[in-house]
């Protein structure tokens, strides 16, 4: 991935502008948004690392599915559809995701490398396994989850 995901999203952009694609190109713009807005925040000169921009994405894909949630518990789900359109035109912009076997293999080393008992050490072992898989290709639901089984809980 030699580009920037920026890069990415204003050729995407004119991409959808060309191909008359509206839904693809209201999610593109407000990602580039939200990317641009984190940019701005830093230093004047500073430039986004890979994963300062993925984390863009990720709290973008957060918020996404915390609409989908509250949709729900008002009644109305069918506003959902855009929500997971745009969580699908997101996650194209991000590096593939982790496999659960593959992610619960490294649960399990995480577990038996901070000697962790119990639920109290969650935290120890969640922290471990965020430093192992690669920035972006897990959410951290996924891994409290699976740390959650692992240590019984």
């Amino acid at each position: 991935m030699d580009e920037s995901i920026l890069a990415r999203l204003q050729a995407e952009m004119v991409r959808a502008m060309k191909e008359k694609d509206a839904d693809t190109l209201s999610t593109v713009r407000m990602l580039k948004a939200g990317l641009m807005e984190a940019k701005t925040a830093r230093a004047k000169d500073a430039v986004l690392t890979a994963g300062e921009e993925i984390e863009v994405l990720q709290r973008y894909i957060k918020k996404r599915r915390e609409t989908i949630e509250m949709n729900v518990k008002v009644g109305r789900a069918d506003l959902n559809a855009a929500e997971e359109r745009e969580i699908a035109v997101t996650q194209r912009f991000l590096p593939a995701a982790m496999g659960e076997d593959e992610l619960l293999a490294i649960v399990k080393e995480a577990v038996t490398s901070t000697g962790a008992a119990g639920p109290k050490d969650m935290g120890k072992v969640i922290g471990a396994v965020m430093a192992k898989v690669p920035k972006g290709t897990v959410e951290g639901s996924t891994v409290s989850r699976l740390v959650k089984q692992a240590l019984g809980g």
